[in-house]
């Protein structure tokens, strides 16, 4: 196995992470395929939710520009079943087909239960070396009913390196970040196993 988690598969670039959670006992494991209209982010996060044991698969698909167009999570938390289908178009964002006209400006969906999604940002609009990007983003978390905007803040430090910020949740740490793009290291709350 490749340390950087980063191969070519039948003409479709495929890169994998998984990560330990640090906050309560739990994994996730992601895996973004190069698709014919832009990526595909798969994974499935299995931790221990505040109401009990939590199990969440998740899927988003962005265009070739890396904006989110797409976005769906199943699995069940303490027994209940969670599920949700998220669409992004020129219209705007609808969760579960209710619509969220504040939202329509944003171009990133972030799930609040993985890590994996940060790379979706990044890859769409992460700040060169030495600068800095404000994104807000439409995050959605377990337990959530409404997608919320989600101001953040990527300073950038060097080529793996990035000073982060969601002053609203509120979090701020210094990421790093594995070869493949992938977060490897989200301190308090996650690190990639190798």
């Amino acid at each position: 196995m490749e340390k950087n988690h980063f191969v070519e598969n039948a003409g479709e670039h495929v890169a994998w992470a998984m990560w330990r959670r640090l906050d309560t006992a739990g994994h996730d494991a992601a895996l973004l395929v190069r698709s014919s209209t832009g990526h595909l982010l798969t994974g499935t996060a299995v931790f221990l939710h505040a109401n009990g044991p939590a199990r969440i698969d998740y899927r988003v698909c962005v265009d070739r520009d890396w904006n989110t167009t797409d976005g769906y999570i199943a699995g069940f938390v303490a027994g209940r079943t969670v599920r949700h289908e998220i669409v992004r178009d020129s219209d705007g964002w609808r969760l579960d087909g209710l619509e969220m006209p504040d939202l329509v400006h944003l171009r990133d969906l972030d799930l609040g239960f993985t890590p994996a999604t940060n790379l979706l940002q990044l890859r769409r609009a992460g700040p060169e070396l030495g600068r800095s990007a404000e994104l807000t983003v439409a995050w959605l978390d377990i337990g959530e009913t409404r997608i919320t905007a989600l101001p953040q803040v990527y300073v950038r430090q060097s080529e793996t390196i990035y000073e982060y910020s969601a002053p609203s949740v509120p979090y701020e740490a210094v990421l790093e970040m594995a070869p493949n793009g992938f977060v490897q290291s989200y301190p308090r709350l996650w690190m990639m196993e190798e």
